[in-house]
């Protein structure tokens, strides 16, 4: 889709049903794209299933201890808070479902979409409970918490948001699996989780490309969704029990914080759709451009204060344990 800066003035302003008509086209080609890229992969063959064995209980066999756990602290901190997210899948379906519609070529990506995050928390679970990485009580015990309390996007007010949001929030989660790999100790988790974050990526290029699309149609409602999403993004697990205390850990840990937030997330899909040097935008798409690129650079300064706090953290750790 290409469109001249005089169309962009012309269609300034979209209704949501006008934008996913618009749009259709776009998702139809991204949508066939990402079906001829993709891998067909099963989750049941990254599992160690020879590892298992009955836990106690009605099976009677051995409760959980946390020396059973081949990963590291933080990865199986990391670990409990990804599947949580990922256990959220029906809400996140719900959400874009009535936000995108089931039908045609946007209905298509959205159940094409389900299934595919449908296999992150089988193969996640899986693993955690077969190695027992985790206590499986406490695991159960928080999904049925954080699940009971459902969930609502912050950027549900508008299709644009919720483009925006996905665009930035799917790259967020691949790099925050490939992290949790690294850290994890584990070879077998992070092969695992390496594969689930190939997924990821591909559903980012998909948001990211559809989000390009919008932009050349609506410039100015796309700017400003772009720039409200960055300023107020979170992640969908925040209301997890213990999400803040958790979400510290794996920013000390180097798996997700605000350095990797800036650095590895919002930046790559700033600068890929070239947004703040986007042209031919009216007087408030300007101003939600500049805005941008001055809370960007707040966030930059934000990054390098956390990263010199994180250095001294570290040091006098390394120095306690040497001592």
């Amino acid at each position: 889709m290409t469109i001249t800066p005089s169309q962009r003035t012309e269609s300034d302003t979209w209704s949501d049903t006008k934008l996913l008509y618009a749009l259709e086209e776009v998702v139809e080609k991204e949508l066939n794209r990402h079906i001829g890229v993709a891998k067909e992969w099963m989750p049941h063959e990254y599992v160690p299933w020879s590892d298992g064995r009955n836990f106690d209980g009605i099976m009677g066999g051995e409760a959980w201890s946390p020396e059973q756990s081949k990963v590291t602290e933080i990865g199986r901190i990391s670990l409990i808070v990804n599947l949580l997210t990922e256990d959220n899948l029906p809400s996140y379906h719900h959400e874009i479902a009535t936000m995108f519609g089931r039908d045609g070529a946007w209905g298509t990506w959205v159940h094409r979409w389900t299934a595919e995050e449908g296999r992150h928390a089988i193969a996640m679970r899986d693993y955690l409970l077969t190695t027992r990485a985790v206590d499986p009580v406490e695991l159960e015990r928080f999904r049925m918490t954080h699940m009971s309390e459902g969930f609502e996007s912050d950027n549900s007010h508008s299709m644009l948001h919720s483009v925006a949001y996905v665009a930035f929030q799917e790259l967020a989660t691949r790099i925050s699996h490939r992290n949790t790999g690294k850290e994890s100790g584990d070879p077998v988790c992070d092969r695992m989780l390496a594969r689930i974050a190939t997924d990821e990526n591909l559903h980012m290029v998909f948001y990211r490309n559809l989000l390009g699309a919008a932009l050349e149609l609506a410039p100015n409602q796309a700017m400003q969704a772009i720039r409200d999403v960055v300023v107020g993004f979170r992640m969908p697990g925040h209301g997890m029990p213990g999400f803040e205390r958790s979400a510290a850990r794996i920013a000390i840990g180097g798996i997700y914080n605000l350095r990797i937030h800036h650095d590895d997330v919002l930046m790559p899909v700033l600068r890929h759709l070239k947004v703040l040097e986007f042209t031919g935008l009216g007087p408030d798409g300007k101003k939600a451009q500049e805005e941008l690129g001055f809370f960007m650079g707040e966030l930059n300064a934000q990054a390098v204060k956390f990263d010199e706090r994180r250095e001294a953290l570290l040091a006098r750790r390394a120095a306690r344990a040497a001592s």
